[in-house]
């Protein structure tokens, strides 16, 4: 649809003059700018901060293979479990006979870490748990009551990985995000730590030495083990038990899992465990007791604090705001799903019951009909447009409705000396008023109404008036399709229509609840106009708001595929974005100004209670949210998995190319076009987005949006007759 600016009348064009500076951003423009960035910031800052802090691990389950082992010193390679090698010391510690330090990795977790805990309560035991950063940002709860119990908390790096394969600034930055979780989370930094898949240290190979040599040097004691459990595994709670005994009368420190997976077995072998070593006569204590130190854990300062405090609200923000995408996008993937079932399913029986009322018994419409044409500045197309409505096999009477242009339109359109044809000049009052300065001149009671850019078939305005037949009929919608399609944006919206807007017509005419009557093809009785109030000037989309306002009059609207008509659509990104913002705006305005047909009666109340909802929902709610799909898609690239999402994502594409390929098929058109569907998906319907946010926010900012004209090319062209495949 085209729009053009309101002048007043007899205003001359504007000389070009001298350039101008760009006059500042208005704040109504700052805020339609600032609004998306801010929120695109707000939606990669959560999904970054979620995608690093839940990044998946798979736990201790294997320790690594160990290397060469010639540059570990033999009193580390041979010596206790505990490393210190702070202030270039080169010490371990053994726990002594009969004493046991119990170690769990991998939490906190909100299921096993508690049960684990009630277990030690109960039995007055300590515990030393080696905590990630993921773990204890995401569950800054459980691990306050691990040292409200009285057990030692140690630094498991923030996700977990193995960090002899790691560079120097990785590693740091692991260690320094897990101490702002745990000043976070409790308020205490640590000098504990053990490195994951890590095992004895007789294990250490020269890598692994390297690194720990590095952390030594930034204060980090570091913890290995003497007994592994495999309770990662789930060998049993019995063979847990029997994995963690140490040899009599030695002590040890023994590696248990309280996080990653169902550990049950854990706890049940743990409260097996504890009785049957003090049985015994063993002691259990905490590796910073066989150091000989009071705690390796201390209070922060005021700053780390805060600092940590602010790091554990982003990452449940984010939480909770990617939880709350996840159901929305669920919520959008089933209804995109349902829509395309409820396109496909309604399209193929309206091409049915189009075939049957096209052979019903109605009387053919053969009387002479009124073709209203309004022209503003259309001296590219008038010329194209009037001699394919002149070899129209249906009488018509021809009302060019010069729109006050400053070209030759006018002046073109009389020189054609067509019969039949009428030229009316008036001053600029903007398209409605053409319309319906060209309805008051019409001498018929049909009025076909189209722009001066489209070219019509010769059998379109005869097929376009037959449902008039039925004198219910108050208005039919034609097939507008893109005329100027060679190059690939005029392939994407050549798409767009056929699959989108027509598909989409085909399910309104069955529930008889059509929104819109495209005015590049649309028809209509003098009397129905009347008894809606004309065309209006209202918004910006004025064959919305006149298709509306005939529902609300008791007029039925029909749609009829194959009158078909080519339009020229824009040939720039610009132009597009200019036409679809007025477009979506346009259509707020109208369901915004004929909201009261929800309470409505009778055919009103129909549209209102079932069209106006569909309109929201398929026009509105679910492109709006709709690129969460390609959020997540992104996200899952990478943070999740790729293989998982690229056929996720493949899955949504080719449920659209069947959908396509349908409504190709329905309007006889080749599928050769849909090889540009991909692209279209990733590029296309971006810019379609972001389209819709602009024009949401224009709208709850309250601002008017001025009327725009496009730039013609005048590139359309009638393309042979389609196939008769479709009805």
């Amino acid at each position: 649809m085209r729009r053009r600016p309101h002048r007043s009348p007899g205003r001359p064009p504007r000389s070009p003059g001298p350039r101008r500076t760009r006059a500042p951003l208005s704040p109504r423009h700052r805020f339609r700018i600032a609004v998306p960035v801010v929120l695109l910031a707000f939606v990669v800052s959560v999904l970054l901060i979620e995608g690093y802090t839940t990044r998946g691990f798979t736990g201790d389950q294997e320790a690594r293979a160990g290397r060469p082992t010639t540059g570990v010193p033999r009193v580390i390679a041979g010596g206790g479990p505990v490393v210190d090698t702070t202030h270039d010391h080169l010490r371990t510690y053994h726990p002594p006979a009969k004493t046991v330090v119990l170690t769990f990795d991998d939490g906190p977790d909100p299921t096993w870490t508690p049960r684990v805990l009630a277990v030690l309560d109960h039995y007055g035991t300590p515990g030393t748990f080696f905590v990630t950063g993921q773990q204890t940002v995401r569950h800054p709860q459980v691990l306050r009551r691990v040292i409200r119990s009285g057990n030692e908390v140690g630094v498991h790096t923030f996700s977990h990985p193995d960090l002899a394969t790691q560079s120097a600034s990785s590693v740091d930055r692991e260690l320094a995000l897990t101490q702002l979780a745990l000043a976070g989370a409790a308020g205490v930094n640590t000098s504990l730590m053990r490195m994951p898949y890590s095992s004895t240290t007789s294990a250490l190979d020269n890598r692994a030495w390297t690194v720990s040599r590095r952390l030594g040097e930034k204060g980090y004691v570091l913890a290995f083990i003497d007994q592994d459990t495999s309770d990662w595994r789930r060998p049993g709670a019995r063979a847990i038990v029997d994995a963690a005994l140490p040899d009599a009368p030695a002590g040890g420190v023994v590696l248990l899992h309280d996080a990653g997976g169902d550990r049950s077995q854990t706890v049940e072998a743990l409260d097996r465990l504890i009785p049957r070593l003090k049985a015994q006569g063993y002691r259990f204590t905490t590796l910073a007791d066989l150091v000989g130190t009071d705690s390796f854990t201390s209070p922060v300062g005021t700053v780390e604090l805060w600092q940590g405090r602010i790091f554990v609200a982003a990452v449940t923000v984010s939480g909770t705001a990617v939880s709350a995408v996840s159901v929305l996008l669920l919520v959008v993937g089933s209804l995109v799903l349902a829509r395309c079932l409820l396109l496909l399913v309604l399209a193929r029986h309206h091409a049915r019951r189009y075939r049957r009322r096209h052979t019903g018994a109605h009387r053919p419409v053969t009387r002479p009909v009124s073709v209203v044409v309004p022209a503003y500045d259309e001296e590219l197309c008038i010329t194209k447009t009037l001699r394919s409505l002149a070899a129209s096999d249906h009488p018509v009477e021809i009302i060019v409705v010069d729109d006050g242009s400053h070209d030759a339109t006018a002046d073109l359109a009389e020189s054609l000396a067509l019969e039949n044809v009428t030229v009316v000049r008036q001053p600029n009052g903007g398209k409605p008023s053409a319309l319906n300065n060209g309805v008051l001149r019409a001498s018929h009671d049909l009025v076909v109404m189209l722009d001066a850019d489209t070219v019509f078939a010769p059998s379109t305005v005869g097929r376009l008036v037959q449902p008039f037949a039925d004198p219910r009929v108050g208005a039919v919608a034609g097939n507008a399709k893109v005329g100027n399609r060679r190059r690939l944006l005029g392939r994407w919206q050549h798409i767009e229509y056929v699959m989108g807007f027509n598909l989409d017509r085909r399910m309104y005419d069955l529930l008889h609840c059509l929104p819109t009557i495209p005015g590049a093809v649309g028809a209509f009785r003098v009397e129905a106009l009347r008894d809606a109030g004309m065309v209006s000037a209202d918004t910006l989309a004025e064959d919305t708001d006149i298709t509306m306002a005939l529902h609300r009059a008791g007029w039925e609207i029909r749609y009829v595929p194959d009158a078909l008509a080519w339009t020229e659509a824009p040939i720039s990104l610009r132009q597009l974005w200019r036409q679809r913002y007025r477009w979506s705006y346009g259509t707020m305005q109208a369901a915004w100004k004929h909201r009261h047909a929800l309470v409505e009666r009778g055919p009103a109340g129909r549209f209102g209670r079932l069209g106006l909802p569909l309109l929201a929902v398929f026009q509105i709610f679910t492109p709006l949210l709709a690129p969460l799909i390609d959020i997540l898609a992104l996200y899952g690239l990478v943070f999740g998995n790729p293989l998982t999402t690229v056929l996720a994502w493949s899955g949504v594409l080719a449920v659209q190319a069947v959908c396509a390929a349908y409504a190709f098929h329905l309007d006889g058109e080749p599928l050769r076009p849909l090889w540009a569907l991909p692209l279209q998906q990733i590029v296309y319907r971006q810019v379609m987005y972001l389209v819709l946010v602009q024009a949401c926010l224009t709208a709850i900012n309250g601002y008017r949006l001025p009327w725009q004209r496009l730039s013609r090319s005048g590139d359309v062209m009638l393309p042979p007759q389609p196939s008769t495949r479709g009805p």
